[in-house]
């Protein structure tokens, strides 16, 4: 083979790869990938023409139409932490945070250039407002015992659907933690300490006094009780001794059985003078006593 037939060969191999690579440069350019959790955008001369939000491989126009891509994912963004005055002008320290996503990839472009930077700032200035609006219109102590879910709802009410412009959806705001300043906390902790000993002595004076009303009470009712049964007791003793006299006058209802229970009575307190070791007893003839040795 001359030298003339090989040049035409080696040109038109030369030709082959040439073409072979235009095409696979241009195939290149026509393809894009859209991953898991993500838009596929496809703009023409700027303008957004297609979004595609399924995970695949995609065709566009090489050299006229680009492809870009943006998150398709729950984001969360981490406001700086900020100094709020409540309603009963208490400096509180908030440090929060806002979770977000893209929920109109076309008009997130549209208003925003398909930044992310640009709409978390867009996210801090809107919910530090919103923040601002909600602590100034509650105290101190609402603040704190809001955070079960109060506080939060506040901040979402007052932000609305503000973000729906920007194609942007916020999930939530949510609080790490609400602190007073370091240089407050003492003072704060003083009054704290002041107010919860004024309520225990509240609280102690209440029980003394609830205390001596039950004991006041327990002595009423011990005297009542006692009066009671001291006459109680009278009224079974006048009916004992009125019983007893009359057991007595029906058994010495004659002179003779009157006489012996006075004999018997009679020996009785003899017996029980008689006391000691001495016992000797001087009587007067006019004792009673004596008068039974003289019958």
């Amino acid at each position: 083979m001359n030298e003339q037939t090989r040049k035409p060969r080696a040109a038109g191999k030369i030709a082959l790869i040439v073409l072979a690579l235009a095409a696979l440069v241009i195939l290149s350019s026509s393809l894009f990938v859209v991953h898991q959790n993500e838009y596929g955008i496809v703009r023409e001369f700027g303008k957004v023409v297609e979004v595609k939000d399924q995970p695949g491989l995609y065709f566009k126009i090489p050299f006229i139409q680009e492809a870009v891509t943006l998150p398709n994912t729950v984001l969360l963004y981490d406001l700086p932490v900020s100094d709020m005055i409540s309603a009963d002008k208490t400096t509180l320290i908030a440090d929060c945070f806002a979770v977000w996503r893209i929920d109109d990839p076309r008009l997130f472009i549209e208003t925003l250039s398909g930044s992310v930077l640009t709409a978390e700032g867009r996210i801090n200035a809107n919910v530090y407002n919103a923040l601002k609006t909600v602590f100034s219109s509650m105290t101190q102590a609402q603040i704190i015992s809001g955070r079960d879910g109060r506080l939060v709802n506040a901040v979402m009410q007052n932000i609305g659907n503000s973000f729906e412009r920007y194609g942007i959806e916020l999930i939530a705001v949510e609080t790490k933690k609400i602190d007073l300043p370091d240089d407050n906390k003492a003072a704060v902790f003083s009054r704290m300490i002041s107010e919860r000993n004024n309520i225990a002595a509240g609280y102690l004076a209440e029980g003394e006094s609830t205390a001596k009303e039950i004991r006041n009470g327990a002595d009423r009712e011990v005297q009542v009780t006692l009066a009671e049964a001291e006459a109680k007791a009278a009224t079974l003793k006048a009916e004992g001794d009125a019983e007893y006299m009359r057991i007595l006058s029906e058994i010495y209802d004659t002179q003779e059985e009157a006489d012996f229970y006075s004999f018997m009575i009679a020996l009785d307190a003899l017996s029980s003078s008689m006391t000691g070791e001495e016992k000797t007893i001087i009587l007067d003839r006019s004792s009673p006593i004596a008068q039974i040795f003289y019958q």
